[in-house]
């Protein structure tokens, strides 16, 4: 699971680079991804230490990432929406 979603963050990521779009994302959904990492790292530190916990930290970083973008562009998304509803 852990393999899976350090692969699939980066496509979001890279999507989000390219395209500069990031309605449709959820910021709690990321928040809760987030905070599923901070507990699982924890857990590993406190009960069972291995090389498992760089995976948890990895993915940490890109849903980080990928939440960072989404609030540096969702301003600039809802300015595009809302001016192409006015235009119409």
């Amino acid at each position: 699971m852990l393999v899976c979603f350090a692969c699939s963050w980066p496509v979001s990521i890279a999507k989000a680079l390219k395209t500069k779009v990031v309605i449709g994302k959820s910021p709690v959904f990321m928040i809760i991804i987030i905070a599923g990492y901070v507990f699982g790292i924890l857990h590993k530190l406190i009960y069972n230490n291995d090389w498992v916990v760089f995976l948890y930290l990895f993915n940490l970083l890109i849903v980080s990432f990928d939440l960072f973008l989404y609030f540096k562009y969702i301003g600039r998304n809802r300015r595009e929406l809302a001016s192409s509803k006015n235009a119409q």
